[in-house]
């Protein structure tokens, strides 16, 4: 499958219907589908609208004449202290069982290159499931990654960041 024509653009957003697919897809890849929340009216309002984060798509044959979606990159910019540059923070980038081999992966992550490239940015972050040895081996070997084994990814999700409110100044 390795000679599969593909093309790359942004995501519009009359994607939307193809995007909420390629994340659900996703969240049955890392065997998790019942996690996947988004919705339409959410990718709508936070992509497009707010523009919190940009979506590259994959997609077979042409720009002029496309084809099945492939898979995606959704990133965001966020800001390096140590270096004074922007970053990008690749959230997650997804790739259908039927298009890997293809190059489809390794074209979207050189799109993100030349993404932070013109950007200034001085780093591409992402994290990836410690049982997902084909891509920690892709990200190493092919990309070169370097795995960061001191730092421990931290989250707080709704009722955490509701609590955080008592930690808050008051506002006058």
């Amino acid at each position: 499958m390795s000679s599969t024509t593909f093309h790359i653009r942004p995501a519009e957003e009359k994607d939307i219907p193809i995007i909420l697919q390629l994340i659900k897809d996703l969240a049955t890849y890392e065997k998790e589908p019942e996690s996947a929340k988004a919705t339409p009216e959410l990718l709508r309002e936070n992509i497009f609208e707010k523009k919190y984060a940009h979506t590259l798509l994959a997609f077979t044959d042409t720009a002029s004449s496309p084809g099945d979606a492939m898979g995606f990159a959704l990133y965001f910019f966020n800001f390096s202290t140590w270096t004074g540059k922007p970053g990008i923070y690749l959230e997650d980038l997804f790739v259908k069982p039927e298009y890997r081999g293809t190059g489809v992966g390794k074209a979207l992550f050189g799109e993100l290159g030349l993404i932070a490239e013109e950007k200034g940015c001085a780093r591409i972050d992402w994290v990836v499931l410690n049982w997902n040895q084909p891509s920690i081996d892709f990200y190493e070997k092919k990309l070169g990654a370097k795995a960061m084994s001191e730092w421990m990814g931290m989250r707080l999700e709704a009722q955490g960041i509701q609590n955080l409110k008592s930690l808050a100044l008051k506002r006058e």
